[in-house]
């Protein structure tokens, strides 16, 4: 060994780690060797046990993180090998068999650690650690002091299972009776194959109850994001359990909770990085915790700058920051794959790398959502996407925080107050010239729009443009449609107090107004014929189709003016056009995704920027 390249040990810092729980360095310590806690298991993550030695003292209750099982696996931490100790948790179990039953064994969990010299370079164990025991004291080492002989002990004896102090039994309302001796597991520890576990958590997400209805039936559940200073896990509730905690669980609250299952985590609905996630049961307990609860972490941002999303893959979750600068009203849309009606409300936001991307909300998070005092905008969790350039979206478990405490929100606060709000932007959701499917903040006129999209036969073309309404065809504006929720199917008049729909096979003594406008719109360059249905259709008219309905039966008068009253005004619309066959021929036809009031001071602030890039590139 040359021991010209092997940095010191650490002397002593196991003990002092077992004791308090804490070390303000970075401890170098040696790993001895390693063994398979999971060697039977055929599922899931498998966990290591690690013999440490700081070369006074050895400890044979060290565990690996699953996220660093990589450093096994790979051969980086073989026996002997010395390693730097970054981020670390003890954590205290209760020994309940045995010599040791009533006293507490301490797991040093290794978070995060640099690997410094390999084993083979190493050669040899350094010094002539003594082994310290479960609870941190000298104990005898019948192996020679090579090794801890609670490690070399079967995986199968119950003496190496975690286990705690169980929390009280559920009262009537699915709570415990709170109890502040609990001893708890942190949450990187918890795998399948726990029989009892409880752990000290932070609510740092609490998602709406969403709800279903398929061939096997109808349910509901909502989703929640538990954080403690080892890692995060994603818990959901549904039916019963969805009903019984809803209301009990508030977010950023802290609370003990055991008794739930866990299962592999499917990443595709959560950007948690946990193997697992855990599902609440009929036997699962909640309890809140009044204790101390500093040490518990609130919820952990890593930013993108916005300028730097357009580097960003599609589909990526990420968290931004911004000030929100403007918002639209909230939209209805109707989902293709329900067929059910969505409200969502698109947020601009705007940061001191003088750039704006455009962020969806949808649900309850958007009706709710108030832009007025232009507030600063922390998100966790957004998805990204090519729909209009580069956007975000907000999913399942996306949170959203108004006004944070935080600094980076004092310091966009700060900025945008002194010069962003009168800064120029540029926005990487709704660039000019922004094509395709990706294409729906583009501003373009008519005519440009005309020419470009002549030959979007494959992909629909989406585009901004301000228009005024020049006439609308008030004859066939409105129809009769099935009164069922889920179908919009014209119905036929039998003449005899029944209206029959064809889709669902069936007569009523109902039905309900729909609208379809055909509207021209002009702007200064071309006019274009478009179609409005209900959402865009009645804020267009200001009133209902139902309202229209009356109207037309009982007061032709009214019915013409609210037509008239709705021509030659200007809005913004947003369009999706698409070169369509009727009859043989090809026609491009052009549906009203989006209409809002025209803000002339974010209006006007585009044409500048237009101009000044208009300039730079010569025009």
């Amino acid at each position: 060994m040359n021991r010209k390249n092997i940095p010191n040990l650490t002397q002593g810092a196991i003990q002092t780690i077992i004791n308090n729980g804490l070390y303000s360095d970075t401890p170098t310590l040696q790993v001895l060797g390693y063994k398979n806690l999971s060697e039977s298991s055929a599922a899931g993550p498998v966990r290591y046990r690690v013999l440490i030695s700081d070369g006074k003292f050895s400890y044979g209750f060290g565990m690996l993180a699953t996220q660093l099982n990589h450093l096994i696996d790979d051969g980086k931490m073989e026996a002997n090998t010395l390693i730097k100790v970054n981020k670390f948790i003890v954590n205290k179990v209760a020994n309940k068999t045995g010599a040791s039953a009533g006293t507490e064994k301490r797991i040093i969990i290794l978070l995060d650690l640099d690997v410094l010299v390999s084993g083979a370079e190493v050669g040899e164990k350094i010094g002539n650690p003594q082994p310290l025991s479960e609870t941190g004291e000298l104990t005898k080492d019948d192996s020679g002091g090579t090794t801890n002989k609670p490690f070399a002990s079967n995986t199968s004896n119950n003496n190496n299972k975690m286990q705690h102090k169980p929390v009280s039994a559920p009262s009537k309302g699915g709570y415990g009776a709170e109890k502040s001796d609990v001893i708890t597991h942190p949450i990187v520890s918890l795998t399948p194959y726990q029989n009892k576990w409880t752990i000290k958590a932070r609510v740092t997400n609490k998602t709406d109850i969403r709800t279903w209805s398929n061939a096997r039936g109808d349910g509901k559940l909502f989703s929640l994001d538990l954080m403690d200073e080892s890692g995060e896990i994603r818990a959901t509730a549904f039916n019963a359990e969805c009903d019984k905690f809803y209301h009990m669980i508030e977010q950023n609250k802290v609370y003990y909770i055991s008794q739930a299952n866990l299962k592999t985590a499917n990443k595709q609905f959560s950007s948690i990085k946990n193997d697992y996630e855990m599902s609440f049961n009929s036997g699962t307990t909640v309890v809140p915790c009044h204790d101390d609860t500093s040490s518990i972490p609130q919820i952990t941002f890593n930013f993108v700058a916005i300028n730097d999303i357009s580097n960003v893959e599609k589909d990526a979750i990420i968290d931004v920051i911004g000030v929100a600068k403007s918002a639209s009203d909230v939209s209805t849309i109707m989902s293709k794959t329900t067929s059910k009606e969505l409200k969502k409300r698109e947020v601009h936001l705007v940061d001191s790398t003088n750039t704006e991307v455009t962020l969806t909300l949808w649900g309850k998070q958007g009706e709710d959502f108030d832009v007025g005092s232009q507030p600063i905008v922390a998100v966790k969790g957004a998805r990204v996407s090519d729909f209009g350039g580069r956007s975000l979206g907000t999913i399942s478990g996306t949170s959203l925080l108004v006004n944070p405490d935080m600094p980076e929100a004092h310091k966009l606060r700060g900025w945008y107050d002194n010069y962003g709000s009168s800064a120029q932007t540029s926005s990487i959701s709704s660039g000019r010239g922004a094509g395709g499917s990706g294409g729906s903040g583009a501003y373009k006129t008519f005519a440009e729009a005309k020419e470009q999209t002549q030959h979007a036969v494959e992909k629909p073309e989406y585009y901004s443009v301000k228009a005024m309404v020049s006439m609308i065809n008030k004859e066939k504006a409105l129809y009769m449609a099935c009164a069922s929720d889920d179908c919009n199917k014209k119905v036929v008049d039998l003449n005899n107090g029944l209206y029959r729909c064809e889709k669902c096979n069936r007569e009523s003594q109902n039905f309900k107004w729909r609208l379809m406008l055909s509207v021209n719109l002009a702007d200064a360059t071309e006019q274009c014929w478009v179609t409005c249905f209900q959402e865009t259709g009645e804020t267009l008219l200001g009133l209902s189709a139902d309202e229209l309905g009356r109207m037309k039966d009982e007061d032709a008068d009214g019915y013409q003016k609210a037509f008239d009253d709705a021509t030659f005004k200007c809005y913004i619309f947003r369009l999706r056009a698409k070169m369509d066959s009727y009859n043989d021929e090809q026609r491009l036809k052009t549906n009203v995704y989006e209409l809002r009031e025209i803000n002339y001071k974010d209006y006007n602030e585009r044409l500048l920027k237009e101009i000044k890039e208009m300039e730079q590139a010569g025009y």
